[in-house]
């Protein structure tokens, strides 16, 4: 699959999408109907198992290799007072995934992931998106190139997660562009700003919104101007995901936002993803539910770094070792109902 090198290329791309596979969810359903319960008391679990199957497109459905990948990037906007650290904790956050030494490290080892960091020119943090627009075409296609070259071909599921000072701001603005609202609507306390720094940032965002106008109603054109090159990363992987039969476990507010373009464009766009958590990040919920997603955990996180989403890997791998290791009433020679 060739990146597409100009953003109505990007757009013509999203517009038609591969779709699941009904057959092999239909094998799916058909074997879980089988098995040794009562239909639904397995709850989510017995959707996660279809979902794989279609996405995938084969029955069983597999969950045996496992890619985290998160992309950082660094904000210009932090230079109006949105975020409670510096810029250069990015750099250094990096270096503590290089070092196995950040919660996903552990979180993706004990899932059994494989992570990898992608830093996307972290010396050059994209402009003040209250002053210009946070990326030139290239730079916005290079980022969404780079997020769609870094998904394997051989992978049972992806997960999507990032790192980046600023990025919660980023978010919110691209989540005001695309639905409305007002910038406190979808402003929160990201790394732990206090109340005045989540005014600044709601201030940030209306500040964006009169400067960019209506070019944000266009959502590619609302990720460049108001997005990240980690954003832009994301949505990259998570499109090239679709068109390689990826299912794909989304992380928070950020990696959300980051999908959410795509959403608008193409209602189906995200129908291969699952919410892999609901953040403690208020603009959140709110972005899950104009995404349709409801989240497989909701356990108060807010760290970022695909932390969310790396977890619920293990509900996934738990669906897919019941759907496959469970046995039908016929082979444990249990009656079934009205029997």
């Amino acid at each position: 699959m060739k990146t597409p090198q100009t953003i109505d290329a990007l757009r013509d791309l999203i517009s038609d999408l591969p779709r699941a596979d009904a057959a092999a969810e239909a094998a799916a359903r058909d074997r879980d109907a089988q098995l040794t319960k009562p239909a639904g008391s397995l709850g989510r679990l017995e959707g996660i198992a279809a979902f794989m199957a279609a996405w995938q497109r084969r029955n069983p459905p597999r969950c045996e290799s496992v890619k985290t990948l998160v992309f950082a990037g660094n904000h210009g906007v932090t230079a109006q007072g949105v975020s409670a650290f510096p810029a250069e904790v990015t750099v250094q956050m990096v270096a503590n995934f290089a070092a196995g030494t950040a919660a996903i490290n552990q979180i993706c080892k004990a899932v059994g992931a494989e992570l990898e960091v992608c830093a996307l020119d972290l010396d050059k943090p994209t402009a003040d998106f209250t002053e210009a627009p946070a990326m030139s075409a290239p730079e916005f296609l290079a980022a969404f190139a780079l997020g769609m070259e870094k998904v394997p071909d051989d992978i049972d599921l992806l997960c999507v997660g990032e790192m980046g000072i600023g990025n919660t701001t980023a978010a919110a603005a691209i989540c005001r562009g695309l639905y409305g609202g007002a910038g406190a609507d979808w402003a929160g306390p990201g790394t732990g700003v206090d109340r005045a720094g989540v005014d600044r940032k709601a201030q940030a965002i209306e500040s964006a919104m009169a400067r960019h106008g209506g070019a944000l109603d266009d959502p590619l054109e609302a990720m460049r101007r108001v997005g990240g090159r980690e954003l832009s990363a994301i949505a990259g992987a998570v499109l090239a995901a679709r068109f390689k039969r990826i299912p794909v476990l989304l992380d928070g507010f950020v990696a959300g936002a980051a999908a959410a373009p795509l959403a608008r464009l193409n209602a189906g766009a995200l129908n291969h993803c699952l919410a892999g958590h609901c953040s403690a990040e208020p603009g959140h919920r709110r972005l899950l539910e104009r995404l349709d997603k409801v989240p497989l955990l909701d356990l108060g996180m807010r760290l970022g770094e695909a932390s969310g989403a790396a977890l619920a890997v293990a509900i996934v791998k738990t669906a897919l070792a019941v759907h496959a290791g469970m046995a039908t009433f016929a082979e444990a020679g249990v009656s079934t109902k009205g029997e």
